[in-house]
């Protein structure tokens, strides 16, 4: 059995480091060694920073998007296109969708995908939201970018049938071979979605 080699307030700081994504016990040594070392230069502005956030930020009741205004700054922006929603399934995929900057949606934030293995039902995803937002009109199209697996999927026809009854389109994003992907590398299920969603050229 190893013995504590730090105090334990050290110890608290590995653990809860290594909650993170992408840090195992090892990674989160190194990030809080990195961190107490580095004391006056980043573990007190790093502290400050989160005492911030805890106390500002907040999930926008309109799209779901974390922000520290009420509503976040995506939905409160004039220059958006109201008329266009894209729905995501987390926070995480609207931000990867706003660093490629192609478009100026609105969002709307799922927080995952059904999947009835998990117990994850309508009720427990954000979805009534969004029908409701559909409903008040002025949307034209909706773009499913839920992931493409299975969950994924699922959700995306569900929103597609209870959107249904309303003047909207229902669009996903195209499946297949990434930009700069090589077929050799692909797998059989992205080059059968690239084959079914081909395009003339």
């Amino acid at each position: 059995m190893a013995e504590r080699i730090a105090g334990p307030e050290i110890e608290r700081l590995i653990q809860l480091l290594a909650r993170l994504p992408g840090l195992g016990p090892r990674s989160a040594r190194r990030a809080a060694l990195h961190l107490i070392r580095k004391r006056e230069e980043l573990l007190g502005p790093l502290a400050e920073a989160m005492r911030v956030a805890k106390e500002r930020i907040v999930t926008c009741p309109v799209c779901g998007n974390v922000d520290t205004a009420d509503p976040c700054s995506i939905c409160a922006d004039p220059r958006r296109d109201a008329s266009l929603i894209v729905v995501v399934e987390t926070v995480g995929d609207l931000w990867a969708l706003e660093r490629a900057g192609v478009l100026n949606a609105r969002y709307h934030v799922l927080g995952g995908a059904l999947s009835p293995l998990d117990g994850i039902g309508p009720d427990d995803l954000n979805i009534a939201t969004l029908v409701g937002r559909v409903a008040e009109g002025g949307v034209k199209e909706a773009i499913l970018a839920v992931n493409a697996t299975v969950d994924g999927q699922t959700t995306a026809h569900y929103i597609t049938e209870l959107l249904s009854p309303y003047d909207v389109k229902c669009t996903r994003l195209a499946h297949g071979v990434p930009v700069g992907g090589e077929l050799d590398y692909l797998d059989e299920g992205t080059l059968a979605a690239a084959l079914r969603s081909r395009t003339d050229l």
